[in-house]
Formats: C-alpha cells, structure tokens, sequence
C-alpha cells in the first residue's frame, strides 16, 4: 500500500473510478441510486475533499466487490484521513505544494530536471531561505517552517527503502549564485554529497549541449504499487500542476530520456560542479 496520506486517497479514487467504469454506470446513475449528487461521486473520484469510509463502504456493496477489497479500500479511506507529518508546519507549506510532498513520501522512483535552482532535496537550508525570501511573501516564522519543511524532506533519499533519485540540472544552476559566494560552494559541496548516496544520480545539462527540449522544471513519481500509475508534476508560484495521462507521462519520460542523453555523465557532472566551485571562490 502506498505510504502517505495523500498517495493512499489517490489509490482509493483511482480504484473507486475504476469500479465504476466496469459497471458502465455514470457518475450521475451511481449518485442517484445512493441518494447522493452526481458531483459527490466525482469528488470521490478525483480524491478531491475528504472521505468518509462509511461512503467507500457505501459504494463497495453497490458494486458488489470482493469482502477482500472492501477491506483494502475501507482501509485506504480511513488511511487517507491521517495528517502527513509535513502538515503539522502548517502555512509553512502551501496547499498546492502540500499535495506534492505527500506524493513525493510515498515515491519508489524519481526523475527531475532543473534549470533554474537546486533540487530541493539537495538544498542547504541557507540556499532554500534565500530562495523562499525572494520568491514569497513571508513573515520569519513562515520562513523558518519553510526552510524545515524543505530540510525534514531531504531525509527521503538516506531512509530505509529510499527512492532511486535521478537529478539532471542545468549548468546555469551552478553558475547562477544564490545569496553570496560561500553559501553558493556550501551549496555545491552539498551537491557532491548527496549525489555520491547509491541511489542518488546527478547530470549537469552543459551549455554547450545544444539543442534540447524546452519543458521547464518538472519531476516524474514512479510508486512501488502497479496500480499506482506514474504522476509528472509541474509548479509555478502559486499553483502547481499534476499529469498522469498516459500520452503526458510519455511524453515527459521522452523529454527526461533527451536531457539525460544530452547531459554530461556522472562523473564528469561532478568534475564540472568542482570546477564551477573554484571559480566562485578566485
């Protein structure tokens, strides 16, 4: 079973449209023969809003599953109500982002690409409060919830059953300084460390590497569940964006396969990020 709220409430909505689709009913038929709305059965579809168990049992006997599947998706309804430990920071973590963390717990696999900034599983937390001090409006304690947030997340990547982490950033990532010139090396050091971690890999996109998709950020979620299908996730300033279409996580997964054919190997990404260190500090 996926291993964080958010993921678990995704699996029951994709498990709860999946019953439907096989009854060949419409969300308006399920909802009038329940005495619901036609929207209430959506919701539970898209694991928008809360849900209540007694509604997924509701749905189970209408179906007729299995008292084995009953059990799993009863489960995963009342799993899906547990509060990640990142929502305890409250305003320290934007809605729209809170969603992503929950995916990002509950990942087996994942692939990012960066062009502007850090991943933020490699920042320091000097360069994550420079960051969060330019991009947001926040009061100090927002800030340093913030800053939390973004460091208590990096111990994804050295806990057991840690995800395989494939980075590719761009060159002007490295050269780009973030804050002063000794946070900006701290910063690369950290980038060295992390990438040495077994399951950690890290491509630098070089500007010479030409030609290249023009995608912006963006990550893909791969789960250790096969019913769990993989998410590709987009955000901006405000919002973020989530795709799991077939042809959109294809497509994404070619774009990660051209950058990451573009990129520079391992071992030379990690000469380049030594070499862009001793230029910060002539």
């Amino acid at each position: 079973m996926a291993g964080s709220p958010t993921a678990r409430r995704r699996r029951l909505a994709i498990e709860l449209k999946k019953l439907r689709e096989e009854s060949g009913l419409t969300c308006n038929q399920i909802g009038e023969a329940l005495h619901w709305s036609g929207s209430k059965v959506n919701r539970l579809e898209t694991g928008n809003g809360r849900v209540q168990p007694s509604d997924v049992d509701a749905l189970c006997r209408f179906y007729s599953t299995s008292e084995e599947l009953r059990e799993l998706l009863m489960a995963l309804a009342k799993d899906s109500k547990v509060r990640g430990w990142w929502q305890a920071h409250g305003t320290g973590v934007p809605p729209w982002f809170a969603g992503y963390v929950g995916f990002e717990q509950a990942a087996s696999d994942l692939r990012q690409y960066q062009c502007e900034f850090v991943p933020g599983l490699m920042q320091t937390a000097e360069y994550a409060a420079e960051l969060h001090r330019a991009t947001n409006q926040m009061t100090p304690e927002d800030l340093e919830r913030a800053v939390t947030v973004r460091m208590e997340r990096q111990s994804l990547l050295t806990q057991e059953g840690a995800p395989d982490a494939w980075f590719i950033v761009h060159e002007a990532v490295l050269r780009h300084v973030v804050g002063d010139i000794k946070l900006m090396c701290d910063q690369l050091e950290r980038m060295l460390v992390v990438s040495a971690l077994p399951n950690v890999t890290l491509q630098v996109l070089p500007f010479t590497a030409g030609t290249y998709p023009a995608t912006g950020a963006f990550t893909i979620l791969g789960f250790p569940e096969q019913e769990d299908p993989d998410l590709v996730y987009r955000d901006g300033m405000t919002d973020a964006t989530y795709l799991d279409t077939l042809h959109d996580v294809a497509q994404y997964t070619k774009a990660f396969d051209n950058l990451r054919a573009l990129a520079l190997s391992p071992s030379r990404s990690t000469h380049l990020m030594r070499s862009a260190m001793e230029e910060h500090s002539r």
